[in-house]
């Protein structure tokens, strides 16, 4: 059994583990130029051939939305963004499923080093997949699908997410 933990957005990306929270692999979202006016979008191609390759029985997504302060531009790809990954999860016939934060981040972009270490302690031998700054995403979305593998309902400290 294989899961995928997505962090969604231009800069997140997809965990593979496997049913004993082993790490399998990290991809960063799949992005092109090709959105409107040249702006970077995640490909949905691209997206697929990484769910689909993967032949993952379960997904967990972060639910993200926009921020008051994102542009209307900026909101219009984020939404797009989501609609992608929920048609494609759909499309592969990967059952939705809820879960809350279970790593016991706090939310916030301040707060995206500590995924970073949280990952580097769970999987040292693969440390170098979460080793530079930028890569915390590629740590949030192992660790999405380690709360979701585990089935964790912690009270809330972040968003609710869905996938």
């Amino acid at each position: 059994m294989t899961i995928l933990g997505i962090d969604p957005g231009l800069d997140g990306a997809i965990a593979e583990l496997t049913e004993a929270g082993e790490l399998i692999r990290v991809h960063d979202m799949p992005t092109l130029e090709d959105g409107a006016k040249g702006r970077r979008a995640v490909n949905p191609a691209l997206f697929a051939a990484i769910v689909y390759n993967s032949h993952a029985n379960a997904a967990f997504c972060e639910l993200v939305g926009p921020r008051p302060t994102d542009s209307t531009t900026g909101a219009f790809g984020f939404g797009r963004s989501r609609g992608i990954i929920e048609g494609v999860l759909a499309a592969a016939g990967i059952p939705p499923t809820v879960w809350k934060r279970g790593a016991n981040i706090a939310p916030g972009k301040e707060n995206k080093d500590s995924a970073r270490s949280v990952a580097i302690s769970r999987w040292p031998s693969q440390a170098s997949l979460f080793a530079r700054k930028c890569d915390c995403d590629r740590a949030e979305a192992a660790l999405i699908a380690v709360a979701g593998l585990r089935g964790e309902r912690p009270a809330m400290t972040g968003e609710p997410c869905i996938a």
